[in-house]
Order: structure tokens, then sequence, then C-alpha cells
């Protein structure tokens, strides 16, 4: 099942948002990561950033088998090992990974999905506790150049409600700018299952 429209720019507009490694840096991905899963990787930006930075294994998930087919061609082209691309519909099915599995998890401009809560519940499933959840999304401005119609783009302050229900606890420094048109937040899963 696909997310709402998000507006997603070509890949060169895309890439041009973003130093990833950089992004990543401020959103707290260390090498100590063991197991990271990216949700919706897209062209792999970020997930085969986070492979260049982490010690484990990166778990690029899309539903869409040319964003898979790229990411994994990208990935073999680095000669990154640590690097899985995984066509699977983790809206519908989840990712399948196993409970308590993964140190980090992305969920880069998806919040916006009909059901966050479903996205969110299933990181905080697969994250061991004191995993970190990283939260990019469009800015809360109609001048960006692309992104989802603002009827559906959430707010920080909306991811922040819906992460801390789901049993996340924002880290500081709370919401992180990520110019030119986007936002971070960074969450812990709590250590004791809230639900």
């Amino acid at each position: 099942m696909k997310t709402r429209e998000s507006g997603m720019p070509d890949e060169e507009m895309w890439e041009g948002f973003f130093s990833p490694m950089a992004t990543l840096e401020k959103l707290g991905l260390t090498p100590g990561v063991r197991n990271l899963v990216d949700f919706g990787c897209g062209y792999g930006t970020f997930a085969l950033a986070a492979a260049r930075i982490i010690s484990g294994v990166v778990n690029a998930i899309d539903i869409e088998p040319e964003m898979v087919a790229t990411t994994r061609s990208k990935a073999e082209a680095e000669g990154l090992r640590n690097f899985k691309a995984v066509l699977r519909d983790f809206v519908g099915e989840g990712t399948g990974l196993p409970d308590q599995s993964v140190d980090y998890a992305m969920l880069f401009n998806i919040l916006h999905a009909e059901n966050p809560g479903l996205l969110l519940n299933e990181a905080f499933r697969i994250l061991r506790p004191g995993g970190l959840l990283a939260v990019i999304h469009w800015n809360f401005d109609p001048t960006t150049p692309r992104g989802p119609s603002m009827e559906i783009r959430p707010k920080p302050e909306q991811c922040r409600a819906w992460a801390e229900e789901a049993g996340f606890c924002l880290r500081q420094p709370g919401l992180i700018d990520l110019p030119p048109h986007h936002y971070g937040l960074v969450f812990e899963r709590s250590k004791e299952i809230l639900k």
C-alpha cells in the first residue's frame, strides 16, 4: 500500500537539498549502529550514506521496484557489503524484521501517510530499547518547491505527538533545522514497552 503522494522531486533536485552524511550526523547516526532500517528509501540518498557510516547492516525498504533496483545498483557500484535493498510493502505488511532487532530507524518524508501511527508503531516494535528514530519532513511552508500538499503535511509538533503516543521520547536539542526546506527530529525508544 503506497502512502499518499509526497511530491517527491526528481533525483537531481532531491539530492541538491541535502548533504546526506552531514544530515545523518546531525540526526545522531554514529559508527556504533549495528542495524538500521530506512522506511521508503527512495533514491537511496540517506540509506547509502548510512551504510558508509555504520558498522552494521542497512535495510533499505521501498514499495517501488524501480527505486529498490536503483538503490541496489548504487550500493553494488560502491562496493557496500553492509547493504540490503528490499522490495516490500511495509505499510501493509510491516518491515518483516524481528522485534527489537534494529538500533536506528529512519522515517524521512513519510509521516504524511494516512496512518502515521502505523509506521511509528512498526518502528517502535523493531527498535531495541534505547534505539533511535530519526524523522525528517518538509517544512510546513507552502513556498517549498515540492513536498506533500499542505493539507497532509505534518508540522513538527504533530510528528512529536505521534511519536510520543507510539512510546518514543524526544531527544534534545529538539527541532533540528535542515535547510533549505526540511526539519528533523530524533526520538529514543523507551526502555520499557508502554503498550
